[in-house]
């Protein structure tokens, strides 16, 4: 019996000896190969795309708004001021007794570089910090800008900035050209109807909000005259989405 129980001992000795030569050869393996501490979570790096797309879209967001809010512009000119805010112009004359003179000719494009020009700073902050973030983890990076692009689409904003950044740690290497930052906004559709109205406006001198809310069933429009009544301030929203475009329109200038 005696012979029995030394040769258990030293079966399960052996078995312990086994299992932390195994132990020891899998966390040489963790550590000899990034690849498969990644697959497992034991390294876990946020990507470029969720990168960006955290770091600027609330930043797009706040700029469209303020934008959407005045008309379509960062600095309106001309503009009035209503409601504590300054509100373009999208058509205005300073002679008396004139009709107006269409002050942004391509709106939408227009607003498309209003947009880009206010997240210029925030872009460079965003990508200089996306650089850093993969630096400090021991990543070899190479950031090579690009140009920056923002189209109103139905539904949606996209921005697109063609920024090239490389990144590699031992003998992986990756590469991102293209980032895109989506909003979810109607401003394509508020832009369009904003356009329709001014050019009735200009034609027949008046608009009839009710066609345009039969017309769009999510649209709501409001008019208002609340100094003269050469100048009205337009206010659309989108009843689903409580996406605004506000503008003013002088039909003309009664002195």
């Amino acid at each position: 019996m005696l012979m029995i129980k030394r040769g258990g001992k030293r079966a399960q000795l052996t078995i312990f000896i086994i299992v932390a030569i195994l132990v020891i050869a899998i966390v040489a393996l963790f550590f000899a190969f990034p690849k498969l501490r990644t697959s497992v979570g034991i390294e876990k790096l946020e990507t470029p795309e969720n990168f960006i797309q955290t770091c600027l879209k609330d930043t797009i967001q706040e700029n469209v708004e303020i934008i959407s809010s005045q008309g379509g512009s960062l600095k309106p000119s001309p503009n009035v001021l209503y409601q504590d805010e300054e509100i373009q112009y999208l058509c205005y004359t300073p002679q008396k007794y004139q009709a107006c003179v269409v002050q942004i000719p391509f709106l939408e494009k227009h607003i498309e570089d209003e947009i880009k020009n206010s997240i210029k700073e925030d872009v460079d902050f965003c990508f200089n910090s996306l650089k850093e973030n993969y630096d400090n983890r021991g990543y070899t990076t190479n950031l090579k800008k690009g140009d920056v692009v923002v189209e109103l689409l139905p539904q949606k904003i996209v921005t697109t900035i063609n920024h090239e950044f490389v990144f590699s740690k031992g003998e992986n290497t990756q590469r991102r050209e293209t980032f895109r930052v989506v909003l979810n906004n109607n401003l394509y559709e508020l832009v369009a109807i904003a356009q329709s109205i001014m050019n009735s406006e200009i034609a027949i001198g008046e608009s009839f909000e009710q066609f345009y809310m039969e017309l769009y069933t999510n649209l709501k429009v409001e008019k208002d005259r609340p100094f003269t009544e050469d100048t009205t301030i337009y206010i659309l929203t989108d009843r689903n989405t409580q996406d605004k475009f506000k503008f003013a329109f002088q039909s003309w200038n009664l002195g």
